[in-house]
């Protein structure tokens, strides 16, 4: 497929991706996406995204470690 921000040619990859779920950040590993090979902009099927939803509501999390993240904010 076709880049929509560089015009780039895309390519299937298994990459880690954050996902937001009810509140909640994950880090995904070995997730399916089209991955543009000039600006590394990512696509994921619908049904990936689905994929991951249905998993992280039906509660079977393979959880392989856990990190610590600092939120912080852009002054005025």
């Amino acid at each position: 497929m076709i880049c929509e921000f560089c015009g780039g040619q895309t390519g299937k990859k298994r990459v880690r991706k954050t996902h937001w779920h009810l509140g909640k950040l994950y880090l995904v590993e070995d997730v399916e996406a089209e991955v543009c090979r000039e600006c590394g902009e990512r696509y994921y099927h619908a049904t990936t995204l689905d994929a991951i939803d249905n998993m992280l509501d039906a509660g079977s999390l393979m959880v392989r470690s856990q990190i610590n993240v600092q939120v912080v904010g852009m002054p005025a």
